[in-house]
This record gives structure tokens, C-alpha cells and sequence, in this order.
């Protein structure tokens, strides 16, 4: 057993900030050759499975469990380096809709190999079951609203 077992009285959010700076750094140093960290690729691939109905920002947020002014502080760069665009929407021109570019689908074709790579290294490293397991397990806590603020 190692140590990391015995600390059952540790806080949920202090264990979960730990598995999720390795599992980063894991995928981040796997993208590294395409110039993208694994918080930049999950917002591309959002970004690229929303390809035919361009998600607004509140919309893309929320997919993300990410506050909006987190999000759009995560965008600048990827907006800068023409991966994404910001474009009015077309029903409501107060609506921004974030749109990936040519430039961003090539780097997300590029960077998809990478990151299968981290993900089969996670799945070898803590067997393919438990990772499908934490998988679900995760997207409960991520979906669940009742831990929201919001929810209070």
C-alpha cells in the first residue's frame, strides 16, 4: 500500500487538484511538440466536435465547467494565434460564437495523435477499466449542479 492510501481524512478538492496537476502534466508535456497545453487542446476539441453549430461563449463555458471569465482569459492566445474566432451570432448580434479556424482544425489533427499517446500511457499505468471508471465517476461530479454555486 503506499502512502498516498493512508491519507483518508485529506479533503476531496486536495486529492482531486493533485491526480489532476499529474494526470497535466501527463498530457501537457504529450502536446507539447504541437506548442498547446492539455487545457488549450480540451477547448479545441470542444470547439471541433460543435464544428456544425458554432457554441457561444456562454455556451462553451458551461460545456467546459469553466466560469466565462476564465474562459475567455483561456481564449485570448488561441484567438491571438489564429486557432479560434470570435464572430457575432447570426441570430442575435449581441451573441459572440467561438469558431474554429482552418488553422486550429490542422493543429487539432497534429495534436490528436499526442494526446492519444497520454491517454493510452494513463490507461496502461491505471488499467483500462478503472480509467473508464474515473471517466464516468468524473463526469458525474463535472455534471452534477447540486456542487455548483449556483445550485446554493
Amino acid at each position: 500500500m503506499t502512502s498516498a492510501h493512508h491519507h483518508h481524512g485529506m479533503c476531496c478538492s486536495t486529492a482531486l487538484r493533485k491526480a489532476t496537476r499529474r494526470v497535466t502534466q501527463l498530457y501537457d508535456e504529450a502536446l507539447a511538440p504541437v506548442g498547446l497545453r492539455s487545457t488549450q487542446y480540451s477547448i479545441l476539441m470542444e470547439l471541433s466536435r460543435r464544428a456544425s453549430e458554432a457554441p457561444t461563449l456562454q455556451v462553451l463555458a458551461d460545456a467546459l465547467v469553466m466560469d466565462r471569465s476564465a474562459l475567455g482569459h483561456t481564449l485570448r492566445p488561441l484567438e491571438r494565434d489564429g486557432l479560434l474566432a470570435l464572430q457575432h451570432g447570426e441570430s442575435d448580434r449581441r451573441q459572440r460564437q467561438v469558431v474554429l479556424t482552418r488553422k486550429g482544425q490542422a493543429l487539432v489533427a497534429r495534436a490528436q495523435p499526442l494526446w492519444q499517446r497520454a491517454q493510452d500511457r494513463f490507461c496502461e499505468v491505471f488499467g483500462e477499466a478503472e480509467a473508464a471508471i474515473l471517466r464516468i465517476t468524473l463526469l458525474d461530479i463535472a455534471a452534477d449542479e447540486r456542487l455548483s454555486s449556483r445550485a446554493s
